[in-house]
């Protein structure tokens, strides 16, 4: 069974994938113990296969390095398969975080910015922007972390992201500028994140958007593009330092991906962008009219 491990600052876990015909098994958890396992069932060898790869490829991306004994090659293919011409190859997403090894005090500098932004919630809104910006540097250093192995950034961030859904506007938190900081860590805390929203309760104001957001990522069934498609759903261009020729190239350049990820499924784009329910948020609609022209 090939083996994959993450140790980066405070983290330290490890990710290993096995095939048994057509069931695609993964167990994970902390270095150093057993971890957990989790099976999923295929129609067919062929699509388990294609979810291995998948997710091998979405390892390697995060930085986790492949430490199997005998260099741990993949699973042989499977000896019943047809022969045909080889799929053109997927667009390979350019990388969201840049690797790093962060110290201990950058860690707590970044739990300290998003305290910081936390308190002056409700404030001018350049106040809260200023501080919004200064977190997302911070946690830019961290290098894509996961926040869940870290016990003084973990509720740092889930308290402010939390505030997202907070019933007053005074105490809470743009949308946009929480799915500016979840881009800059491990996918996990996004998904993490997206519980959180949809726990909140069904009259809160804001819970629209997020709600649309948490959809969209159950919709595509991929954490990954899910974030970095809720991302630009939720920017704001017309804002001080937005730019609507920024999106645009940052669309394109995920819509390849997006579109690959949809035909395997034997969906269509902009089948999936009418699909997208804006939860009353004239914003997310007008984003979405934008990637549909």
């Amino acid at each position: 069974m090939r083996r994959f491990e993450f140790v980066e600052g405070s983290s330290s876990k490890f990710w290993s994938p096995e095939l048994q015909g057509s069931t695609f098994i993964v167990t994970y958890g902390r270095i150093g113990t057993a971890g957990q396992r989790k099976e999923k069932a295929f129609p067919d060898e062929e699509s388990a296969r294609r979810e291995y790869e998948k997710k091998v490829a979405e390892k390697l991306r995060e930085g986790y390095n492949e430490v199997t004994e005998g260099g741990g090659e993949a699973p042989a293919p499977v000896a019943a398969r047809k022969e045909k011409e080889a799929p053109p190859p997927k667009p390979v997403l350019p990388p969201r975080v840049r690797p790093a090894k962060p110290t201990a005090e950058q860690v707590a500098a970044a739990a300290q910015a998003l305290s910081a932004l936390e308190t002056r919630l409700g404030k001018r809104s350049w106040q809260v922007s200023r501080l919004a910006r200064r977190a997302r540097k911070a946690l830019r250093k961290l290098g894509g972390i996961d926040p869940a192995s870290n016990p003084t950034l973990r509720p740092a961030l889930e308290s402010l992201i939390g505030r997202v859904t907070a019933p007053s506007s005074k105490q809470r938190l743009p949308l946009r500028l929480a799915m500016s900081l979840l881009a800059e860590l491990d996918v996990a805390a996004f998904t993490r994140a997206l519980e959180q929203w949809k726990r909140a309760p069904a009259g809160t104001p804001a819970v629209g958007g997020s709600v649309a957001v948490a959809r969209e990522a159950e919709a595509l069934a991929d954490p990954e593009l899910a974030l970095r498609l809720g991302v630009l759903l939720t920017e704001r261009t017309d804002l001080r330092g937005g730019s609507e020729a920024g999106w645009q190239r940052r669309w394109s350049a995920l819509k390849p991906s997006l579109e690959a990820h949809l035909q395997e499924k034997g969906g269509a784009l902009q089948t999936h962008l009418k699909a997208i329910e804006t939860g009353g948020d004239a914003h997310l609609a007008q984003r979405v009219a934008k990637m549909g022209a």
